[in-house]
């Protein structure tokens, strides 16, 4: 009988439970005055964790595989999720774009941070390595690791909102720099925003995004594993924690399992190894890889196609709830369901486009389209914003006619009135209208929704700068001159005296006569 090598362990993706365990390195994650112990055990974060263990379980999904993943091409026989793997056609890039809504199904849209995400830049690793010499085969290095494992990977690009009058430079013990070299690596102090999602990841990218560096040691991009000495996250409020001690999974069916929690991340002299290390010394390379790493338009097909699942979702739980609130017939309701309808068909069709009109990259890559890549950006802010007031517009007071928990419909006194004056139109029972109430409130009225509605505006970026890349961007591609070359063909038509094309007939006595 002959037996097939099969891969290592070591070199094949997490399932669930290897996920979770592997969050349990000792990590210093601080949230209300406490150092947490685990992770994956605390109510801050737990749920959110296994909501992560679910899309690693689902690459071991048979029923999932062929969507969700493809053989690495890094010699060692294992898979990956399809978007790990830099694309060489748009055939390869389309089936990375619909692993990308398979996993995100998975979560109904709301797992901004998902494994995948980080893997808008982890691919670039493999297709663009030689941006980061003399620390190439670092990135190639990477690359294959993190395809192989499909690691988490969460980035922080910005500097604390700190002093901003004053030069990078000159606030030194606020941004991350580098204290000194070693022979083992460098040692790295100072802090970044916004560390979305990283008290579950294994690695933290860190890079820089923003007012241009002009020292040396500023000038420092790198992988930091979360369990490094000196690395520690400071965290916001927990809506997953305040969830639990306040509610149910019925009164918060979102919050109570994807809240990505957002946290400072503070390097107190930390090592960094040299093999971690993409780029160092070099300010101009540092102050361009946002651009010229090829982050950005792969990091844009993630974020709208994850919009656009999630826009799937809430126009689904729209439509329920407007017909259970009885209004689903009335014109105007109609007219704003169509709307959010349009808001998703577009970032459906933004998120093709990026595809059929990619372009050439690179050693044989293929790259999303940019201009729809930043189409995306100027677009997503405004869409989410009216979505949410639309819902809010169309379901009214029903998202707050609701009884204040769960435990009410076990409390056989008033479990009657309840069942009475809560239940909805067309045959919905009291339970089943505030239950899907409560998931709609939780989607465009809680705390948690109002985080995702600012999440929303700032993962595209500084809205201004977005709406100027256009304008470059389109100028440097000529698009800005074929616009022009438009208007001026319009112009060089007529003059004075009339018309100039000689297929068009001037008027006649109705002006004087010219010269």
């Amino acid at each position: 009988m002959i037996r097939v090598a099969q891969p290592e362990p070591e070199r094949l993706p997490f399932t669930g439970d290897e996920y979770l365990e592997s969050l349990r390195d000792g990590r210093e994650v601080w949230i209300y005055g406490e150092r947490v112990k685990d992770v994956t055990g605390h109510p801050a974060f737990r749920n959110n964790a296994r909501m992560v263990a679910r899309l690693y379980d689902a690459l071991w999904d048979p029923a999932e595989r062929d969507v969700l993943t493809m053989p690495t091409d890094t010699g060692s026989g294992g898979f990956t999720h399809r978007f790990f793997r830099a694309p060489r056609s748009k055939d390869e890039l389309r089936a990375s774009r619909d692993a990308i809504a398979a996993w995100q199904r998975q979560c109904y849209g709301w797992l901004g941070r998902s494994p995948d995400y980080k893997a808008s830049f982890l691919a670039t690793l493999g297709g663009n390595a030689d941006f980061y010499d003399p620390f190439a085969e670092n990135a190639r290095m990477w690359y294959q690791r993190c395809q192989e494992r499909v690691l988490h990977v969460n980035h922080a690009l910005v500097h604390p909102p700190v002093d901003r009058h004053l030069p990078p430079d000159q606030v030194a013990d606020v941004y991350v720099h580098v204290e000194r070299e070693t022979d083992a690596g460098i040692v790295v102090s100072g802090a970044k925003v916004v560390a979305t999602g990283s008290a579950l990841t294994h690695y933290n990218f860190i890079a820089h995004h923003g007012l241009p560096v002009k020292e040396r040691r500023f000038g420092v991009v790198f992988m930091a594993p979360m369990d490094t000495p000196g690395v520690k996250l400071l965290c916001r409020a927990s809506y997953e924690m305040t969830a639990a001690q306040t509610g149910s999974p019925f009164d918060y069916p979102l919050a109570s399992r994807m809240d990505e929690n957002d946290a400072v991340i503070v390097f107190d002299k930390a090592l960094i190894p040299w093999e971690n290390v993409l780029i160092y010394g070099d300010v101009e390379k540092a102050n361009s890889f946002f651009h010229r790493s090829g982050f950005l338009p792969r990091f844009t097909l993630h974020g709208v196609t994850r919009l656009a699942t999630k826009l799937d979702f809430i126009c689904g739980l729209m439509t329920r709830a407007v017909e259970i609130n009885g209004t689903g017939e009335f014109r105007s309701v109609q007219a704003n369901i169509g709307e959010v309808m349009v808001w998703r068909h577009l970032m459906w069709a933004l998120s093709d486009a990026m595809i059929e009109r990619s372009v050439p990259w690179g050693d044989g890559y293929v790259q999303p389209n940019e201009e729809y890549a930043l189409t995306y950006r100027v677009l997503a802010p405004i869409a989410y914003g009216k979505v949410r007031e639309l819902v809010q517009h169309s379901v009214g007071s029903g998202l707050i006619y609701l009884n204040s928990n769960v435990a009410d419909f076990h409390n056989e006194e008033i479990r009657p009135y309840l069942d009475r004056y809560l239940r909805g139109s067309h045959g919905y029972s009291a339970v089943d209208r505030v239950k899907v109430m409560k998931l709609l409130w939780d989607a465009v009225g809680s705390e948690f929704a109002g985080r995702h509605e600012l999440y929303e505006r700032s993962h595209a970026g500084n809205a201004e700068e977005n709406r100027i890349q256009v304008l470059r961007k389109g100028t440097a591609a000529g698009i800005a001159g074929h616009m022009l070359d438009l208007v001026d063909s319009c112009l060089s038509e007529y003059d004075l005296n009339g018309w100039t094309a000689p297929d068009l007939v001037n008027p006649e006595g109705l002006f004087p006569a010219a010269g």
